[in-house]
């Protein structure tokens, strides 16, 4: 926990806060933090500064909260991703976080399983608590936009080109395509498969999204690997 995010139901009065259980853990198992002593905060959707603990009593934390700044630079990027395995999906989205990446659709692809789809890890709550981890690594306090879309077809023909917006649209595809750009500036919206690959058909629908094949060498990688390895080529990180 690199950032202390305070929740709007957390606040008190003033500039005064009351730390969460798993805040409160962190504050005097891992930071070993005393009365009068600081620490890096930011308030859920709003600005990072500084965390003084004002109180330590009967098992309750009050800090006093002192903004400073706005939350860093979100990344100019839209991750359209198949729905990975269940039990990598919870890495999958704090890395996203904590990269910096602001909109994200979970789409079907015909190679997801099924039972990928019916997983706990999709409840709302679950989710939203696997970005607010990202959140905390990077010193960042704005949730993504995350989307589910269990149907492909309808979510690419319907949804996809205003979601997508402007700049790029480049599809990560193993094959003989143009090389991968790198460090770009712009907005860009990146459509990232499952292990098995996007099908011919899944690839064409894209293509006709205004999708770009382009390639990152000759290497089949996991989407947890591939994730964090196409964003830093693709992206100018800020």
């Amino acid at each position: 926990m690199n950032l202390l995010l305070l929740h709007p139901d957390q606040y008190l009065h003033g500039n005064r806060w009351r730390l969460n259980t798993r805040q409160r853990n962190h504050v005097c198992s891992v930071l070993k933090l005393a009365e009068g002593q600081q620490c890096r905060a930011g308030v859920l959707a709003g600005s990072t500064g500084i965390a003084t603990i004002h109180v330590i009593k009967n098992n309750e934390i009050e800090v006093e909260f002192k903004p400073e700044s706005n939350s860093i630079q979100a990344l100019p990027l839209s991750l359209l991703m198949a729905l990975p395995r269940p039990k990598m999906l919870k890495r999958i989205l704090i890395d996203a976080t904590s990269l910096g990446i602001k909109r994200i659709v979970l789409i079907n692809s015909w190679k997801v399983d099924k039972s990928y789809w019916q997983t706990p890890n999709l409840k709302a709550d679950l989710l939203r608590e696997k970005m607010i981890l990202g959140l905390e690594q990077a010193r960042d306090t704005h949730l993504p936009e995350l989307t589910l879309a269990p149907r492909f077809k309808p979510f690419v023909e319907d949804s996809l080109n205003d979601w997508a917006g402007t700049g790029q649209r480049i599809l990560a595809h193993p094959g003989d395509h143009p090389a991968l750009p790198c460090n770009l500036a712009e907005p860009v919206t990146l459509a990232i498969g499952p292990e098995g690959g996007w099908t011919d058909y899944e690839v064409e629908m894209l293509q006709q999204q205004g999708f770009a094949c382009r390639s990152f060498g000759a290497r089949i990688l996991r989407v947890e690997t591939a994730l964090p390895a196409l964003v830093g080529r693709l992206m100018r990180l800020p």
